[in-house]
């Protein structure tokens, strides 16, 4: 049929995604459009392996364009220092901020990175900033990112004697958003809390559920590591 590829030929192949890469610089240089890009960037990263171009399009898109994806891109470039782009935490941490705070496409990724980058320190002036970290793994958590409802639930556990005091009603009800959302350890933290009646009320049924739920996902991450590895 006119139109299909024939993916066992490799001119043909060859010939299709070098068509591609035309079209994504057509409509990134040409009609200006952010999605194209990043459609740009995503072909020169993944098809051509070409970083340091991708990374050059993706600074382009997101400061002159605004285009999340793209800025939580560049944040993860400077994490590494992938693609020529400067390994430096804290330019990482402007690309994510500007990401989350745009709320498109990746930007509760980037709200949860923000939240890890301040919760850890090195990207921020003084040290850990746990009110940062805070309103941005709430953020995050809010947009269903299940890491960032078990962050918030392990901040209320421990505390940390500047201002955040253990709320073990607040740790469970992250470590329950996150169990609902298929974190694995939020599951095992409120399997327990509903055990020990901490944070709420002692429910052995409930406990024995969640217990289970943590099997289950702990049974499902082997598989999915088993078939990664095949």
């Amino acid at each position: 049929m006119a139109g299909l590829i024939n993916f066992e030929d490799e001119n043909e192949v060859k010939q299709f995604l070098d068509n591609l890469g035309v079209e994504y610089s057509f409509q990134c240089h040409k009609e200006k459009d952010p999605e194209g890009c990043q459609r740009l960037a995503d072909y020169l990263e993944g098809v051509k392996k070409n970083y340091q171009s991708a990374a050059q399009v993706l600074k382009h898109n997101c400061e002159t364009n605004g285009h999340t994806e793209s800025c939580y891109k560049l944040g993860a470039y400077h994490v590494t220092g992938k693609g020529g782009m400067t390994e430096c935490l804290k330019t990482a941490y402007s690309y994510f901020l500007r990401a989350c705070n745009a709320e498109g496409k990746r930007s509760v990724d980037a709200c949860h990175n923000v939240g890890l980058l301040a919760h850890d320190g090195r990207a921020v002036e003084g040290g850990p900033d746990l009110a940062t970290a805070r309103q941005y793994y709430e953020k995050a958590c809010a947009g269903d990112f299940a890491p960032s409802c078990f962050n918030l639930s392990a901040m209320f556990i421990e505390g940390n004697g500047k201002g955040l005091a253990p709320d073990m009603t607040q740790a469970f009800r992250y470590a329950s958003r996150a169990c609902e959302l298929g974190h694995l350890w939020g599951c095992v933290n409120a399997s327990r809390m509903y055990k020990l009646g901490d944070g709420t009320e002692k429910d052995e049924k409930k406990a024995e559920e969640l217990k289970n739920r943590a099997k289950e996902l702990h049974g499902l991450q082997k598989e999915r590591q088993i078939k990664f590895g095949e």
